[in-house]
């Protein structure tokens, strides 16, 4: 079985009754000049205005490739958008209101302790800040997120040296101009935090650390943008260990996530829901066996309502497993990884467009042995997602979907909104009506309604 290196080294519930799926290779990374590098860590994929997905690879460590962004479109065909050298994207990217892209390097700046950058859809990359390994922390892993009042918020994970304030991470709030706020300081008690942070319906932002806690078995985390820091969860080993991915916020309410390890003695890592209060419960606990074993990315929760995630070990080869899985946590295979096949092995992340398919990357296997961007068609329903997370009537809200025409419509939770303005095919601005109430967003389109993936929730 797969053990990765930890990260400091390498860098409601719907009916699961399995229908056909379609997997598929999209693109093969092979460290060569415009076709992309291999990606190392579960980094995120961001959807484009116009339906391209675009993410981040670090520079192939055995050559001369460079570090890169890159733009890939659902049939395959992928460019590459920017080259970072050796500075080492390695977490994604994040799609921001204002049509820009927002990541972090993990090397870079004067200090070579990362940076945080903003990149237009065409490539062009300016550094917002460069860490500096005191309070405001170090090689940042996962991109900021924008939150509902349009500033972003995000996360560096720590330095492994030891003996430094910055070593064990920080929660910062920066602006789109690169006016930075350190939010937290992390010491050894909650310390070195992965992935990216969610923003709940209450505001606050929650994460997680990959370690720290009484065992150092890592722990989830409150924060707010006034700097008020609780930790909800200490993992025990019992109930989990060592996050490498964040949290979801589903439907239901709750928060959704997974650890890369603990949960048994055989140390398969856990599925666990946790209360917007901080109760956890342990969903499933993986065996290493069709289930899988050993969860790196974080889970989606797709437009049927259930959960879709990848193990990067364990199934029917040993070489990951995607899988579903109802918000109670009953757990069904989809797609056994396969090295034998060279069509990827050991996904890495996993992300579903708003076309209804889901597509990941494997960071190993394929002709080069350098990994793969994959698909998996399960049948899904096509939906609408949306920018911002939150908003009140008056707020302009950007759209993401297919389809949209010149007549389409936008209701929130049932109140119909003024004309939107129809950008292209895959893009759409409307402000939400006065009298709208938390609740799905719907848009109507030449070829039927669309619903979003999660509720819009109206702060009035």
């Amino acid at each position: 079985m797969l053990k990765l290196l930890p990260l400091s080294l390498v860098l409601l519930a719907a009916p699961v009754a399995v229908s056909a799926q379609t997997y598929k290779v999209l693109h093969n990374f092979d460290c060569v000049t415009g076709n992309s590098g291999a990606p190392a860590l579960a980094g995120v994929i961001a959807q484009s205005r116009g339906g391209a997905m675009l993410t981040t690879s670090p520079h192939c460590a055995d050559s001369s490739f460079p570090a890169e962004a890159f733009r890939i479109w659902p049939d395959g065909t992928l460019q590459v958008v920017h080259n970072f050298g050796v500075t080492d994207p390695v977490g994604g990217l994040t799609l921001a209101m204002d049509g820009k892209f927002y990541g972090t390097t993990q090397k870079g700046g004067p200090t070579a302790m990362g940076t945080v950058f903003k990149m237009t859809q065409d490539g062009s990359v300016t550094n917002l800040y460069q860490f500096k390994n005191a309070s405001d922390g170090a090689r940042p892993w996962a991109p900021p997120i924008q939150s509902a009042g349009g500033d972003f918020f995000g996360t560096t994970y720590g330095t492994p040296s030891g003996g430094q304030q910055g070593d064990y991470g920080s929660v910062y709030r920066i602006t789109k101009d690169g006016n930075f706020t350190v939010l937290h300081s992390f010491t050894q008690f909650a310390a070195n935090p992965a992935a990216p942070l969610v923003q709940g319906t209450d505001l606050g932002f929650y994460g997680t650390t990959y370690r720290g806690g009484p065992g150092h078995y890592g722990t989830i985390f409150r924060v707010s943008s006034a700097s008020d820091f609780k930790v909800l969860v200490n993992f025990n080993w019992t109930n989990g260990a060592y996050p490498y991915a964040g949290l979801i916020q589903a439907s239901d309410g709750n928060f959704y996530g997974v650890t890369y390890e603990g949960g048994d003695a055989n140390g398969d890592g856990v599925l666990f829901r946790m209360s917007p209060q901080g109760a956890l419960t342990v969903l499933h606990t993986f065996t290493g066996g069709s289930d899988g074993a050993n969860p790196v990315s974080g889970l989606v929760q797709a437009s049927d309502g259930n959960l879709y995630g990848t193990n990067t070990a364990g199934g029917k080869y040993g070489y990951g497993v995607l899988f579903r899985a109802t918000l109670a946590g009953v757990v069904v295979p989809l797609h056994d990884f396969n090295w034998n096949l060279e069509t990827g092995v050991h996904p890495i992340s996993l992300f579903q467009h708003t076309n209804g398919i889901l597509y990941g990357i494997a960071n190993a296997g394929g002709p080069k042995n350098q990994g793969v961007f994959f698909s998996l068609n399960a049948g899904l329903p096509k939906f609408v997602t949306y920018l911002p997370v939150y908003g009140k009537p008056g707020a302009l809200v950007e759209i993401l979907g297919q389809d949209f025409t010149s007549t389409s419509q936008v209701s929130f939770n049932g109140t119909l909104a003024a004309a939107p303005d129809v950008v292209s095919p895959t893009y759409l601005r409307v402000v939400v009506p006065s009298g709208a109430t938390t609740g799905p967003i719907t848009v109507t389109t030449s070829t039927g309604t669309l619903k979003s993936n999660k509720v819009f929730v109206v702060h009035q």
